[in-house]
């Protein structure tokens, strides 16, 4: 199905199974156990072997020698793979680096060996084993240093597409001279883990010349065909497998060593190999959030409309690593005519960096809302009207160009009513609760859409089931209940008689599960290949095509009502269709917009900070599964309140790893960090989108929730801590006095 017209009313506007907050049709599999994540297949895959990953101890260098002789001779051991063994790898599309090292060394723990055994304490005991002689080279560790000389870069878009060097529009330089109000300031986000609970996991087995592996993964296509690559195989040999992903974030998008090295060690030892990485080989391992560096200068005339804005960003990778896209929501967020933003990429010998939820909106936002919140203070003018005086409804650097959707103001209005925002102090350290340094915050939330191809295929039975078959994931967010939920409003079905079967790479490729494109995406796939199947069900009971309704679980056309299973007697009908999308993304801007409320407590003797509670207001388009979305909108603000209070991968700068690499000193939120958390959705449809007229959540809900929650502190204390996280060392001795 082409895409190229803005939707009509279709069968989704019926809103008898879309729309309504739906249990999730998998719940039951996850709660009893029954689900399989991709560690756990030990009937399909019996007698598998274990490996064990060693990892390179140095950050940068190559390796001398290594002395397999002790490890080859431990109790178990099957088989040992390094980078002779191997052979010449491939790298794959979506890997800046190695996934297997040798003899040269990129960061700290670069795979560089994996140790396959009976079992896994055999694994790693023998992995200890292994001898290795290194030549150490001086790297570089340190962002701020590394940033002096870094060079202006555009890398890559979030549209996949290079990016300018520099986004300019108008004479920024002359209108912030020429501004009555100005602020200057700088901002720091730290390097952060995806630190999701089930860890980077595969089984490999082969048979023949062709690889089975079941795989922790968010883009099936996408790994398939890298994991060939790597491997000198074609993608058609390789079945990658994933129907249950206990967590991404952005981490599980590509492949990692985990799979590669299960691969080559089932090679080896001849035997499937199961690898699951360990906690602290994960955070130094994988891909994390990058730490920035950022500058904000805005100018305003008197009554606070910007007539200058600049963004310029710093982050830094391992060498063929991209910018983070941190001023990405500048460039459309506020009005002004005259802006200027900047990306500088420093070279890192730190472990590879890439995306991770709301890549760039999130550290981009954690600075941008604080500045805004700055520059309002300035102009002795609320936060809130500050940011609604500079809405726009149309590109700042493109006039011409407009929003499809853009509900930011009426965010706001409804947010401020329903968290009670009139009571808010406007002077800081003013509120009180016995030793409780009271206040409130807020932010933009702001993220762009994005539309991706995605097939889905449709059978029908004689009973009238349908069964929805695709690659898709489901990371848990949903994506089995919301496939479900279009199949059963499309063929006029109870959502019990629609079977989903997701995350197998023999189904059709879909949108996969990133960028807040999944939801919208995948269903409008599913939503397609259903329609064909409905052109083929009239037919087949020879009714008008034009005005059949499929209506609970018959098909009705004039005075006719025939069982939609009566099309199948003669043998399952199966169909295969998908969502291709024209340019109304070309033609507008699609995006989803949202507000943040946070109010917090700050010990005004210890200097804690503890969150009391938090509202997110989102326009997103059509909701697809209300309960659903709102579980992915508190996941995403609890990641929010992570990120601004505690979580900090920790940089040893001499030696050019992350010293806190596990959940012990890798402090994320939990129960008790978290307290009531209201969510509103706008009614709202973008027709612009799909034929779902939806968009994403999943990433919105974590943009800007951190500067909600700084905004909050300053609010309760007086002081203004720009660099994250913010925690009680940097603003204790600065608290109001006690008495």
């Amino acid at each position: 199905m082409k895409f190229d017209t803005p939707a009509g009313t279709n069968p989704i506007d019926q809103l008898k199974v879309i729309g309504k907050p739906t249990d999730r049709i998998d719940g039951p599999l996850k709660t009893t156990g029954a689900a399989k994540y991709a560690y756990e297949w030990h009937e399909e895959v019996p007698n598998a072997a274990y490996g064990y990953i060693v990892g390179s101890a140095i950050a940068k260098g190559r390796i001398g020698s290594i002395d397999l002789d002790e490890a080859k001779a431990a109790s178990g051991v099957l088989a040992i793979v390094t980078a002779k063994e191997a052979g010449k790898l491939g790298k794959g599309k979506f890997n800046t680096v190695k996934l297997l090292a040798g003899p040269d060394i990129d960061h700290y723990a670069q795979a560089i060996a994996v140790v396959v055994a009976e079992t896994f304490e055999q694994a790693r005991a023998a992995a200890a084993m292994v001898r290795i002689d290194y030549v150490r080279a001086k790297g570089s560790f340190d962002l701020a240093e590394g940033l002096k000389t870094a060079p202006i870069t555009g890398g890559m878009g979030d549209d996949g597409k290079p990016a300018p060097k520099e986004d300019r529009y108008g004479d920024f330089e002359g209108a912030y001279a020429a501004a009555p109000v100005k602020l200057d300031e700088r901002y720091t986000t730290p390097d952060q883990s995806q630190a999701m609970i089930e860890p980077h996991a595969s089984i490999a087995a082969w048979d023949g010349d062709k690889l089975t592996v079941w795989n922790a993964n968010q883009m099936v296509d996408w790994s398939r065909a890298d994991l060939a690559t790597t491997l000198g195989i074609p993608k058609d040999n390789v079945r990658l497998i994933s129907p249950y992903v206990g967590g991404g974030f952005g981490s599980k998008l590509w492949i990692r060593a985990d799979v590669v090295m299960a691969a080559l060690g089932a090679k080896a030892a001849g035997r499937p190999v199961k690898i699951a990485l360990p906690r602290p080989f994960l955070m130094n391992n994988t891909p994390h959030r990058p730490a920035t560096a950022q500058r904000i200068r805005i100018g305003t005339d008197q009554a606070g409309k910007i007539t200058a804005f600049a963004h310029e960003s710093g982050t830094g990778d391992v060498a063929g690593g991209q910018p983070e896209t941190v001023t990405a929501q500048s460039k459309l967020l506020y009005a002004g005519e005259n802006r200027l933003l900047q990306r500088r990429l420093a070279h890192l010998d730190l472990p590879e960096s890439n995306a991770m939820r709301a890549p760039g909106e999130a550290q981009g936002l954690m600075a941008l809302e604080i500045a805004m919140d700055e520059m309002a203070e300035k102009l002795k003018i609320d936060p809130i009207e500050f940011r609604i005086i500079n809405d726009t409804q149309v590109d700042p650097m493109k006039p011409e160009k407009r929003f499809s959707q853009r509900q930011l103001t009426e965010c706001f209005r409804i947010g401020a009513e329903k968290f009670g925002w009139s009571q808010r102090n406007a002077s800081p350290g003013q509120m009180r609760d016995g030793r409780w340094l009271i206040g409130m915050g807020t932010a933009t939330a702001f993220r762009g859409h994005i539309n991706t191809p995605s097939k889905a295929r449709i059978r029908l039975d004689a009973k009238g089931i349908v069964t929805v078959e695709s690659d898709m994931t489901d990371i848990g967010t949903g994506s089995y209940t919301i496939f479900a939920q279009t199949a059963a409003e499309t063929m006029g079905l109870p959502l019990d008689k629609v079977i989903v079967k997701l995350g197998d790479s023999t189904f059709p490729v879909s949108a996969g599960s990133g960028g807040q494109w999944g939801a919208n995406s995948g269903t409008a796939g599913v939503y397609a290949a259903c329609m064909k199947l409905r052109e083929l069900v009239a037919e087949r009971l020879g009714l008008n095509t034009a005005d059949a309704a499929f209506v609970d679980g018959k098909v009705r056309s004039a005075n006719r009502s025939i069982a939609l299973g009566d099309a199948a007697k003669g043998g399952d009908i199966v169909i295969e269709d998908g969502i291709e999308f024209g340019d109304l993304d070309k033609q507008m801007h699609q995006a989803t917009f949202g507000a943040h409320f946070v109010e917090v407590g700050v010990d005004a003797y210890t200097g804690v900070t503890r969150v009391r509670r938090m509202l997110a207001v989102c326009a997103a388009g059509r909701i697809l599964n209300p309960k659903a979305a709102r579980s992915q909108v508190i996941g995403a603000m609890t990641m929010g309140v992570g990120g601004a209070l505690m979580e900090e991968l920790a940089v040893d700068r001499r030696f050019g790893f992350f010293v806190n690499h596990d959940l012990a000193g890798y402090e994320v939120p939990v129960h008790a960090d978290i307290p009531h958390q209201e969510v509103i959705f706008l009614d709202e449809v973008d027709a612009t989108t799909s034929p779902m007229k939806a968009k994403g959540v999943g990433e919105l809900g974590l943009c800007g929730v951190g500067a909600a929650v700084a905004n909050a502190v300053y609010n309760a204390t007086g002081v203004r801590i720009r660099d994250y996280p913010i925690t009680l060392d940097k603003h204790l001795d600065r608290l109001p006095a006690i008495a």
